[in-house]
């Protein structure tokens, strides 16, 4: 598992019934639009204001996600530009009742900082 300043998740979802394609496992984009909000909750909090999806990067799926499984949304930043952010994304399944954690997927989703204007913007770096 990813080591981020706050060992939390970022969002913890459980699939539901409408989720799930003919093989019985959750949809890739289901899971996709997960890590999407979790990376755009930490891009807003980063770059202190509205943010854009411009890229998604190095998408892996490692294992599929079940009905009864409840997945946790890891995110930092890994990457840190002038107007933009790459933010990697870890999700991990919680399997037979909490009883195992399997790592289903990452990515490396780019983010871009908005102004008024819905354009680009510097982001301003405190650390």
């Amino acid at each position: 598992m990813m080591k981020t300043d706050s060992p939390e998740p970022i969002l913890r979802v459980a699939p539901g019934p409408s989720d799930i394609n003919s093989n019985g496992h959750i949809f890739g984009g289901w899971v996709l639009s997960q890590m999407d909000i979790a990376a755009g909750i930490v891009a807003g909090r980063t770059a202190q204001g509205p943010t854009a999806t411009v890229a998604i990067e190095a998408m892996k799926f490692i294992a599929p996600i079940l009905l009864q499984d409840i997945i946790s949304v890891y995110a930092q930043v890994e990457r840190k530009g002038r107007t933009s952010m790459g933010i990697r994304i870890e999700v991990v399944a919680d399997r037979a009742r909490g009883a195992e954690q399997v790592k289903v997927t990452e990515g490396l989703f780019t983010f871009v900082a908005l102004d008024e204007n819905h354009r680009p913007r510097p982001i301003d770096w405190a650390d």
